[in-house]
């Protein structure tokens, strides 16, 4: 059966919301941990009740509430950020000499940041790491698209199939994860030359800054390893404008090849499901900017408007460049 706009944004933003069922939401709210940092009032993530049981918390560092379901980082309140750090390294470590989840396989050596309310940096953790702890990621999302005499075009790249994650799905033109301090522009710039062999200046001519979309998505066997671990996201979204002379390619092992779709061929296979779930949702945003998807053509579009942009019930950070 084909997929409608708002079940394809439903599977990207699967997270229940309290406000829709409190009973159910409270129930829900049991197979999490609330992953927090001494010092630190906020819940900065929530820790799958499975993952908080198979971890290895080592009473130097943590202190495990099994009655308010916490997981408390109990360095000094004052502690550097850097000590922060190095104890969750020691803890992620330890789980790999143990070999405890499968998701560490995925190893990327690229660290994403925790922040406390007010952008606070606390520290920094490997990267596959993130969904065992729930806390948000933040990343970049581009759409490059054709517009001339034969209409508005879309190239999308097939992801490799030997890769671990949604192996073989659609994606967005360029897409990538910022790490610690990087910005959204220049993780942008960087993705479109790693990913789609976009030279920076082509990409710094042609680019749009255009809004973000946040969710909180729940791994299912696609990602590769645990599944239910929690993925609260929020990524800028871009648009560039290419010539028909300027052709993405793939510069890495990540992407098979980009093909230029067609609006129609686009929504196709979207209802299909063959493409990766945040990348529908960035898709979906493109439509709606564009006013391809109006409220006239989509009874769901003031769901699919609300949910594309959650907000995130967990500390996030400005990217203003200062």
């Amino acid at each position: 059966m084909a997929k409608s706009n708002l079940d394809l944004v439903n599977e990207c933003d699967k997270f229940p919301y309290h406000q829709d069922d409190p009973s159910f939401y409270a129930a829900h709210m049991k197979n999490f941990y609330q992953f927090r940092v001494n010092g630190c009032d906020a819940v900065l993530g929530y820790i799958a009740k499975s993952v908080a049981e198979k971890f290895y918390w080592s009473p130097d560092n943590w202190a495990v509430d099994t009655t308010k379901q916490t997981v408390t980082l109990t360095t000094a309140a004052d502690a550097s950020p850097e000590q922060r750090t190095q104890a969750v390294a020691q803890t992620l470590n330890e789980a790999v000499k143990r070999d405890t989840f499968q998701i560490l396989k995925g190893w990327r050596n690229e660290m994403y940041p925790v922040f406390a309310p007010g952008g606070q940096f606390l520290l920094e953790l490997e990267r596959s790491a993130s969904p065992l702890f729930g806390i948000v990621a933040y990343g970049i999302h581009c759409t490059c698209y054709v517009q001339d005499d034969q209409g508005l075009r879309i190239w999308v790249p097939r992801r490799s199939r030997t890769k671990q994650t949604y192996p073989a799905m659609l994606d967005n033109t360029v897409a990538g994860g910022m790490s610690t301090g990087e910005k959204p522009y220049e993780c942008l710039v960087r993705e479109a030359m790693e990913e789609a062999s976009l030279p920076e200046d082509v990409v710094r001519a042609n680019s749009t800054a255009a809004g973000c979309v946040s969710y909180i998505y729940v791994r299912d066997p696609r990602a590769g390893g645990e599944t239910g671990l929690l993925q609260p996201e929020v990524e800028y979204v871009y648009d560039i404008k290419l010539g028909a002379d300027v052709i993405p390619k793939p510069c890495d092992d990540e992407v098979e090849a980009f093909y230029l779709y067609t609006v129609d061929e686009t929504k196709k296979a979207l209802a299909n499901g063959e493409f990766k779930p945040n990348c529908a949702v960035v898709l979906i945003d493109f439509f709606i900017r564009h006013g391809i998807l109006t409220p006239e053509n989509e009874p769901d579009f003031l769901e699919i408007v609300a949910k594309i942009h959650r907000r995130l019930q967990f500390p996030t950070a400005s990217h203003c460049a200062k």
